[in-house]
């Protein structure tokens, strides 16, 4: 496992590209592999069976292909295959995921507070964040609501419009995130509307943003194990299971630039 080789990053479709996009922009240095298993998308109403089986298969895919470090960049894959994608790996590669971080920061910056998380049916009902910050020293309480709409509100466009502003009010406004000190965006596309669930809250309410929290957590890792590249020799790659032309279009909404996405059947 060498400092020079690449970090392998994957989620159900393009969500994760925000986390990867806040990894570009933390570790310039690194180069990038990234997967979007579009072929199923979402792994948010999927099966816990059928996102562990996808996760392992995509896991081995980065493993082939020399990866220091894989990050799950999917909060649903995160709760439903972390434990099963990290027994796979075993020493070939470090395995990383994106709620581990997100409920470290809760711990040592909130106590005795109410946090809540907005996410997809998988990883709310999953439980895993719930657990870990209740389990946490600091009497946290964790408020969790499923918004589904989200997901396909944003992969459809429908950003920084009435239409975006009444679905998100609708779901903020539930009696279940009363009275939080603060809240997690448990999904990653859900930094792509951090602006509107900020201006509802009125700074109120701090929100987390997974894929900034989740990069910077990534980056003392690195460090930590002597992992962190010193300079970039290759190009970011960027694979999907299936491809369209208006998807390679979308991907700028989530990493901010245009890249050219590669077809890989993962079943082949």
């Amino acid at each position: 496992m060498r400092s020079s080789s690449p970090i392998g990053i994957f989620d159900s479709g393009i969500g994760g590209l925000t986390v990867a996009r806040a990894v570009k922009d933390l570790l310039p240095d690194e180069q990038l592999i990234y997967f979007g298993d579009t072929a199923h998308l979402p792994y948010g109403e999927k099966s816990v069976a059928a996102i562990q089986a996808y996760s392992v298969r995509i896991a081995d895919f980065l493993i082939q292909r020399g990866c220091k470090l894989i990050l799950i960049a999917c909060n649903s894959a995160s709760a439903a295959a972390y434990d099963l994608v990290k027994e796979y790996a075993g020493k070939k590669a470090q395995v990383f995921n994106v709620i581990d971080p997100v409920v470290d920061y809760v711990r040592e910056t909130y106590a005795d507070a109410a946090i809540g998380l907005i996410g997809t049916k998988a990883t709310v009902q999953s439980g895993v964040y719930q657990q870990k910050i209740e389990n946490l020293d600091n009497k946290n309480q964790c408020k969790a609501l499923a918004t589904p709409l989200l997901v396909p509100m944003i992969e459809e466009g429908f950003l920084h419009n009435r239409i975006s502003h009444d679905i998100i009010e609708q779901y903020l406004s539930s009696s279940t995130l009363s009275d939080i000190s603060a809240l997690i965006l448990g999904c990653t596309h859900y930094p792509l509307i951090k602006k509107e669930v900020e201006a509802y809250y009125n700074g109120k309410v701090q929100v987390i943003d997974s894929s900034v929290t989740v990069a910077r957590a990534l980056k003392g890792f690195l460090e930590l194990h002597n992992l962190k590249a010193a300079s970039r020799t290759h190009e970011n790659q960027f694979f999907v299971s299936d491809y369209t032309a208006s998807f390679e279009g979308t991907t700028r909404l989530f990493f901010g630039e245009s890249v050219s996405l590669e077809k890989f059947d993962l079943w082949e």
